[in-house]
């Protein structure tokens, strides 16, 4: 896929070149535009080009700043928080004559939605896609889509304009982003502003600086990769500093099968992003894997991914995870049901970032304890209480004994507990649960939010190659 945007990516560092050096009068990335949402609440950078020397005056919401261009024509200046609200106008003046007016612009809830194809997979290609569009008539919402450019160095500038959310701008748009940010919009009332930078078939490392690579020895073999890093500066970087709220992310399945190493990798990509925009721990919230069928992969990969993912929600703070291993197609990479993943990153946002009461995540294993010829396991997260989805049997659970040898095993439902058995082994150890690529699960909570796939062991996986 990275091949067939080599045009795409000649054609934008082109054009990113000739913005850059062809125009010395004042003028701003395209981040800042007509438009636009400002995050509420938290200091705002503002920062363009000017003649070197300038002195450059922005004038917002009564406020008046100035800054100078630096010897090449670089100026930055930052307002003080604003409340939710608008529109404004920002009026921007350099001493050499040249104005700019930015209009319609509003004050909000701003976030990142990035990823691999199914953060990028757009509205109209997804379920109950022309019902969707036709209610898409969202103007406190705004859209600001990056246009997809690889780089070897960070660029300052991308491709992109803001839009008001409305049926002719919508389709194309990432439709997760587009459910998460409407739920926001709808529970907060607040103007919502949704940044999308994705690009379908890319792994992790390429959405990552290449110092932070280079200097983890588990990491630094990726930069042999003459990809690595090149999403990260000309798709990340020419967004910093625009004010935040936070990300989402949904990501991984390239990297199925070095899941191991995604144990270093994820972490060290969020901490890249957040130490970059100096905005202290933002709020990073992601997506884990669907169940699928990969071809030419052992079949616990994915398993071993979802479980890297589940270790970075435990141990990187103020993240937080939506499971999908209820609304994935085992056949299809790209399950149509993005409602469901926008609404449960959502839950998360509202819950944990804004402070709103709700259950926002399904089961998550806690701990284990073996009685006997059986294994008691805990969970967080039980909401109302442990379910079976469907109504049958708990389906996907496998249990083991000192052999490490798994084998399918009888799940019952014992109040916020689950009891995990075999008659094939009368010494149980370990238990693994939805332990394969295209597991579909039917464990849940009563608030309709399923457990994540987990395993009780450590013992080496197929991706471990240490």
């Amino acid at each position: 896929m990275i091949r067939l945007y080599k045009f795409v990516v000649m054609v934008g560092l082109s054009v990113l070149f000739c913005a850059a050096f062809a125009q010395a009068e004042l003028r701003l990335p395209a981040v800042l535009g007509d438009n636009m949402v400002l995050q509420r609440d938290q200091p705002l950078p503002l920062w363009g080009w000017a003649e070197p020397g300038d002195t450059v005056t922005v004038r917002i919401a009564g406020q008046t700043l100035t800054a100078q261009a630096d010897a090449e024509g670089r100026w930055k200046t930052t307002a003080a928080p604003l409340p939710a609200g608008g529109p404004h106008e920002i009026k921007i003046e350099s001493s050499s004559g040249d104005r700019l007016t930015l209009r319609n612009v509003l004050v909000g809830e701003v976030w990142i939605c990035s990823g691999q194809s199914n953060m990028y997979w757009p509205l109209e290609w997804s379920h109950q896609a022309q019902q969707e569009i036709a209610a898409a008539n969202h103007p406190r919402i705004r859209l600001f889509k990056v246009a997809n450019v690889m780089a070897m160095e960070p660029q300052s500038d991308c491709q992109g304009r803001w839009r008001a959310c409305r049926p002719a701008t919508v389709p194309d748009f990432t439709a997760i982003g587009y459910f998460f940010g409407r739920q926001l919009e709808r529970e907060l009332k607040v103007p919502v502003g949704l940044i999308q930078t994705a690009w379908g078939g890319t792994p992790a490392e390429f959405w990552t600086r290449r110092e932070i690579l280079g200097a983890d020895p588990a990491l630094q073999g990726l930069l042999q990769d003459q990809h690595a890093a090149q999403l990260y500066n000309g798709m990340v970087a020419p967004l910093i500093p625009f004010a935040i709220r936070g990300a989402i992310w949904y990501q991984g399945e390239s990297n199925s099968p070095r899941a191991y190493q995604y144990r270093t990798l994820f972490p060290a990509m969020i901490c890249n992003w957040r130490k970059d925009w100096s905005q202290g721990d933002f709020p990073f919230g992601f997506v884990q894997i669907a169940p699928f069928r990969y071809e030419r992969q052992d079949p616990v990969c994915s398993a071993e991914l979802r479980e890297a993912q589940l270790m970075t929600l435990q141990k990187v703070p103020n993240t937080g995870m939506a499971v999908t291993m209820d609304i994935g197609n085992p056949q299809d990479i790209h399950p149509k049901n993005k409602q469901d993943v926008g609404r449960r990153l959502a839950l998360w946002a509202l819950a944990k970032v804004y402070g709103k009461d709700g259950v926002y995540s399904g089961p998550i294993y806690k701990s284990m304890a073996v009685e006997g010829d059986k294994v008691r396991l805990t969970f967080d997260h039980v909401g109302g209480g442990l379910v079976s989805r469907d109504g049958k049997p708990l389906t996907e659970f496998t249990i083991a004994g000192a052999d490490q040898k798994f084998v399918p095993a009888t799940a019952e439902i014992d109040g916020p507990n689950v009891v995990v058995s075999s008659p094939e082994v009368p010494h149980p150890v370990a238990v693994r649960f939805a332990w394969r690529d295209d597991s579909v699960p039917n464990l849940s909570n009563r608030d309709g939010l399923p457990a994540s796939s987990f395993r009780t062991d450590d013992w080496k996986g197929v991706t471990q190659t240490e």
